[in-house]
């Protein structure tokens, strides 16, 4: 860990993370904050972050004068509704979250993610027209029924747990395994685990990336994160899982109006989602830090 300086400030990790996002004590942001995990610190603490998700059952600690509280989840608040409730989130002057109107703004997508999303799509392989990855049993909005219904009219390849009825075949290297398969679909089936405003999953951001077209559910102002028009199918714009299975039937059997939902590929991202990127370059913990310079003095205590 880089050794901070006299006027960085100390940020203290209350409680651990999910172990997907590995140890932030190991962010390097080249001295402009220090951090740690050590609460026998706290009393020297400028910010200490409490990951929301995993908070539950564990006792806030006394808020020194000089301590500013951040609240940090990638979770929905539909799955974690403190997050909604205000008197909860009023001991938090800064918010770490993926929405749009966080003091830190952590979203799915990484700058790096745009050169990504531009590989050309691969030729399209599998017999079957939709793909579907999903192992967690997580569904506050009926996603399970919902990609059920759509099976019966559609076929559909389900490697994960839920519906699964088709085996990878080779070893499961996570992501890259993920992209490569769905390269070879028309499209991917994308269920986020509950439907909130600004919640868009990587899962989104994947399929865009692999080469297939997105069958989204989800947030229901997605198409402020579509990095072009016309790249991906909303299911809210269906009546019903029959009324869009008819409509990836009769795409599968047409290719001109499938591949207009590739064309973005060539014609390059739209401006307003390059300026999306452009807001979140860097590390976000280390935009926390710049967030913490810029808007207090450091007090040593």
């Amino acid at each position: 860990m880089t050794t901070a300086t006299a006027t960085a400030p100390l940020v203290l990790f209350y409680n651990r993370a999910f172990f997907g996002f590995g140890d932030p004590t190991k962010v390097d942001c080249g001295g402009r904050c220090e951090f740690t995990s050590d609460r026998r610190r706290i009393a020297q603490a400028n910010a200490i972050v409490f990951h929301i998700p995993t908070l539950r059952g564990i006792p806030l600690p006394p808020k020194r004068p000089w301590q500013r509280w951040v609240a940090w989840s990638l979770e929905s608040a539909v799955n974690y509704p403190e997050l909604a409730d205000p008197p909860f989130m009023r001991q938090f002057e800064i918010t770490m979250t993926y929405r749009r109107d966080a003091t830190v703004w952590w979203p799915y997508f990484e700058p790096d993610t745009a050169a990504a999303l531009l590989r050309p799509p691969c030729p399209k392989t599998e017999s079957s027209p939709l793909v579907y990855f999903r192992s967690s049993t997580v569904d506050r909005c009926g996603r399970t029924a919902y990609a059920a219904a759509l099976m019966r009219r559609v076929k559909v390849d389900s490697y994960g747990r839920v519906l699964h009825n088709r085996d990878l075949p080779a070893l499961d290297n996570g992501r890259e395994t993920l992209l490569t398969v769905s390269a070879r679909y028309k499209f991917t089936l994308v269920l986020e685990n509950s439907l909130a405003e600004d919640y868009v999953s990587e899962k989104f951001f994947s399929a865009l990336t692999s080469g297939s077209v997105p069958v989204y559910r989800g947030a229901p102002n997605i198409g402020d994160f579509a990095p072009a028009v016309r790249c991906f199918i909303n299911a809210a714009d269906f009546a019903a899982p029959a009324e869009l299975a008819a409509y990836l039937n009769w795409l599968n059997e047409h290719d001109d109006p499938y591949r207009d939902y590739l064309g973005w590929k060539y014609t390059g991202l739209s401006p307003r989602f390059q300026t999306l990127v452009d807001s979140v370059r860097g590390e976000p913990l280390c935009r926390l830090c710049d967030y913490l310079r810029r808007t207090e003095p450091v007090n040593n205590h």
